[in-house]
C-alpha cells in the first residue's frame, strides 16, 4: 500500500513537468523564488524577480561576483526558463 502511494504522488509531481504546455510565468516565478530561498549560498540575499513571457530579470545586490552567477545558473536551471537578464549588483558587506 505505501509503494502505491508514493507511486502516485510521484506520478502526481511529474505528469505536469513532462507536459509539453508553456510554463506560467507565476509559475517560473514561484520555482525561480523557492530555488533561491532553499539556496545556502544565496538565501539571505535580497533578490528581485520578476517574469514576462518565459524571460526571468533578477536584480538586486548579492555580496560577491560568485553569488551573482550562482543566481544566474539557478535560474536557469528552472524548467520553463527562455532566458535569464541579471541585474544583479555586487556590494560586498
Amino acid at each position: 500500500m505505501r509503494l502505491f502511494t508514493l507511486l502516485f504522488v510521484l506520478l502526481v509531481t511529474l505528469l505536469p513537468a513532462l507536459s509539453k504546455e508553456p510554463v506560467s510565468d507565476d509559475h517560473l516565478y514561484d520555482q525561480v523564488r523557492i530555488r533561491m530561498a532553499n539556496d545556502r549560498e544565496i538565501g539571505g540575499n535580497a533578490i528581485e524577480v520578476k517574469v514576462t513571457e518565459g524571460v526571468v530579470e533578477i536584480s538586486g545586490k548579492v555580496r560577491s561576483d560568485r553569488q551573482k552567477d550562482r543566481a544566474e545558473k539557478i535560474t536557469r536551471k528552472v524548467k520553463g526558463v527562455k532566458s535569464v537578464v541579471n541585474k544583479l549588483t555586487v556590494a560586498p558587506v
